[in-house]
């Protein structure tokens, strides 16, 4: 950007203040109040939304569990029709991702509800269809329901909490998909023990109570999502000028915008966020062939069915741990970079732990362990990332609806080289794997080089302008104010 550039950007909030403007509190806030609101906010704001990626996950993964459960032999899911009833999950995510988070964005929290109950009925429909065709529509649709689910509670979350405290609230959010993965296993085999009730087999069983579970709780979470922090009313007043106060201060979201028709395209030129979609590609591939493949794995190498669901448990705690530790050891060092790297250490031993060892049932189940810790490591990082660096506001929107649905393009790449004929050993699907988590590591290194660089050159442009600038918020700048600068 030019110096002339940075001058205009200076000046544009010259304006006299508007009256909100006034009667917000100025920094240093008080910490004690500081910490009532924030723990406030994280009894108000996570919790719900935690829930309802529980289940989010349950429904998207829950076909892994309905395959051992007897799906493949009644709907004939012969060759690879398997795999193109997972991946196409992915296509819906990827063509409806963004749109809806604009949806989203432009009608408010509230609209998640609707997307989740349409995504239940949907998931009743798995259990009901008759072909694998039918299958495979209704994953497709489920997917396109369930695209902007991520993004927006990412968006929420990130609207109330200033930049050095995003990070641990989206981890601990996100482990909700983890513990979902873990709980997932325990409840098919519960599931499992109906098989033949109603003249229906185990694995519709499974669908069609998750689905109906799913639909329920979207009626009852209408009533527990917060809205936009400047349309929040479950605040005192002093509460929330308090929450402005600190939003503005850290460069948040504290007016409301229209839709920036004209700009959303513009958006895609900024190659921070291809290099975001990398780095997630790397850990998401991993994290979506577990989720469709590690059933089959463990029962590949000599467990029962129910023996394998009961053991993705384990593998799933792991990682919620690990995840949820090292994100909090990250944000506290303000090392974002160097915890993706080693996220992305932490998968390569696991997939290499799979190449070498094809034979040895129990070494493959520790290289389980490591593969999904890793890569939901990384997954939060990248997404949290991405996110603080692009300022707020629809590019933030558009952002994180991307790095979450083009990322999941992993899932094309990883449904379609866990061949069956491989099955169990999986060697093209785990050498992929490694792969990409290479090239994860490397869009890392790029996205640290390229803001570390971004950012002497902002601090060298600065020092050509005012000692004082504005009082306006960075909102409505972005990452073009002066006085913005990259987190690493």
């Amino acid at each position: 950007m030019s110096k002339t550039e940075l001058e205009k950007s200076a000046v544009v909030e010259n304006a006299t203040p508007t009256t909100s403007d006034h009667q917000l509190p100025l920094p240093p806030f008080d910490k004690a109040a500081e910490g009532r609101l924030l723990r406030r906010l994280d009894l108000k704001v996570l919790p719900i939304l935690w829930l309802l990626y529980v289940v989010c996950f349950v429904d998207r993964s829950n076909i892994g569990n309905a395959k051992i459960q007897g799906m493949d032999q009644e709907l004939k899911l012969k060759g690879q029709r398997y795999n193109i009833a997972v991946f196409v999950f992915n296509i819906g995510y990827l063509v409806a991702g963004v749109p809806l988070s604009i949806v989203f964005k432009k009608t408010g929290p509230k609209s998640l509800c609707v997307m989740m109950f349409c995504w239940g009925i949907l998931v009743v429909g798995c259990g009901v269809v008759k072909s694998w065709e039918g299958l495979v529509v209704c994953r497709l649709l489920e997917g396109m329901a369930e695209s902007a689910y991520v993004p927006g509670a990412a968006y929420l979350i990130g609207s109330y909490y200033r930049k050095d405290e995003f990070l641990r609230r989206y981890v601990i959010f996100f482990s909700g998909g983890i513990c979902a993965g873990a709980f997932n296993g325990f409840l098919s085999s519960l599931i499992a023990k109906m098989d033949g009730v109603s003249g229906y087999r185990a694995w519709r069983w499974i669908f069609i109570i998750e689905g109906v579970i799913t639909i329920a709780i979207s009626f009852a979470s209408y009533f527990f999502i917060v809205p936009f922090p400047e349309d929040a009313t479950f605040f005192e007043p002093e509460e929330k000028a308090l929450l402005l106060a600190r939003l503005k201060d850290d460069g948040g979201a504290v007016k409301k915008e229209k839709v920036p028709t004209k700009e959303l395209g513009q958006y895609y030129k900024d190659w921070k966020i291809w290099v975001a979609i990398l780095m997630y590609i790397g850990a998401a591939e991993n994290a979506n062939s577990i989720t469709g493949f590690q059933p089959t794995i463990l029962k590949g190498i000599g467990y029962t069915a129910t023996g394998a669901q009961i053991r993705t448990i384990p593998v799933y705690l792991v990682a919620a741990v690990y995840s949820i530790s090292l994100a909090y050891t990250a944000e506290y060092l303000n090392k974002r970079y160097l915890f993706c790297m080693v996220g992305f250490a932490t998968i390569a031993v696991g997939l290499i732990v799979e190449i070498v060892q094809p034979k040895a049932p129990g070494v493959r189940y520790m290289g389980l362990f490591f593969m999904t810790a890793g890569a939901y490591l990384v997954m939060p990082l990248s997404v949290v990332w991405i996110a603080i660096n692009v300022g707020k506001g629809y590019k933030r929107t558009v952002a994180l609806s991307s790095i979450v649905c083009f990322g999941n393009a992993g899932a094309f790449i990883g449904t379609n080289v866990f061949l069956k004929k491989e099955e169990p050993k999986f060697h093209t699907g785990f050498s992929v794997g490694l792969g990409l988590c290479s090239l994860g590591a490397v869009a890392a290194t790029v996205m640290f080089v390229g803001t570390y660089l971004g950012n002497k050159k902002r601090a060298e442009r600065r020092k050509e302008l005012p000692e004082v600038l504005d009082e306006g918020s960075v909102e409505d700048l972005g990452e073009k104010h002066p006085d913005f600068r990259y987190c690493l």
